[in-house]
Formats: C-alpha cells, structure tokens, sequence
C-alpha cells in the first residue's frame, strides 16, 4: 500500500528516454536534445539519475508538433496569412 492508501501502481507513467526515443522513432541523443532545449519536457531521477518523461507529455509534445507543422503549412500555403492563424495556442 502506497502513502495514498492505494496498491495499485501505474507502471506506464514515466518512460525512459529510451522508450521515448523508440516512441518517436529517434535517437536517444535526440531525445537528450529535446529535454535540453526545454522542448520536452522532463525530470532526472536523483541529481544524477535517469531522465524520465511522463508519458501524457510525450503526447502533448506529438500534438503540439502536429499544431505547429499545421500552422506552418497553413502560413506556407496562404498568399494572405491572418497572425490569428498562427499564434501560439
């Protein structure tokens, strides 16, 4: 039994940076470069540990990519782009 008196332990939480990495189908030294920049975001177990990512901000991390590659094709396609279109959400 855990502090919140519950013994139910949700093991697909976090994942490694491994996991992310194979998830994304990139290199692990991506995903390093990807929390470095902040672009992703994530913690190191103990002051030197592992880096682990929860698993709903990898998906935030997908969606805001595909946002972000929405916008742009949308800016790239349009002779007269509105600034409304392609501000941050």
């Amino acid at each position: 039994m855990n502090d919140f008196g519950s013994t139910d332990v949700n093991t697909d939480r976090f994942l490694t940076v491994s996991e992310a990495a194979e998830l994304l189908k990139v290199s692990v030294a991506d995903v390093h470069e990807l929390i470095s920049s902040g672009e992703l975001q994530a913690f190191q177990v103990g002051s030197r540990g592992p880096w682990r990512i929860e698993h709903h901000i990898l998906e935030l991390f997908i969606a805001e990519q595909y946002e972000i590659s929405r916008r742009s094709a949308m800016w790239n396609n349009s002779s007269v782009a509105s600034a409304n279109n392609i501000t941050d959400f």
